[in-house]
């Protein structure tokens, strides 16, 4: 039975890519899959497919790019103030609210 897992990248973050064919590139998180752990980034793992033209959508066929899903283990959130990759943690203040924060700055991470 699979549980839920926790993710600390969100839609919308920075990140940069620290592992693969795509490595040292940055880009904005576009789809997040915390139960397969996985993540689409934009300009990153690019894939073509194939697509058939659909006269109902107004869509034409063709062959079109984009980009496809890597193992967020291989992404890591851009430290916000030296734009460097960094980890995040959670800070939990005094009235109970959770921020996420850079692990080697502790600035905040803002969406």
């Amino acid at each position: 039975m699979a549980g839920t897992r926790r993710s600390k990248i969100r839609k919308g973050d920075q990140v940069v890519v620290i592992a693969g064919r795509d490595r040292n590139k940055r880009g904005r998180v576009l789809e997040v899959l915390p139960a397969k752990g996985k993540i689409k980034v934009e300009n990153i793992a690019i894939v073509k497919k194939h697509q058939r033209a659909n006269s109902q959508n107004n869509r034409g066929g063709g062959i079109i790019d984009q980009p496809a899903f890597i193992d967020i283990s291989n992404v890591q959130l851009i430290d916000p103030q030296s734009g460097k990759p960094s980890r995040a943690r959670y800070e939990v203040a005094g009235d109970g609210t959770k921020t996420r924060v850079a692990s080697k700055s502790g600035q905040a991470i803002n969406k």
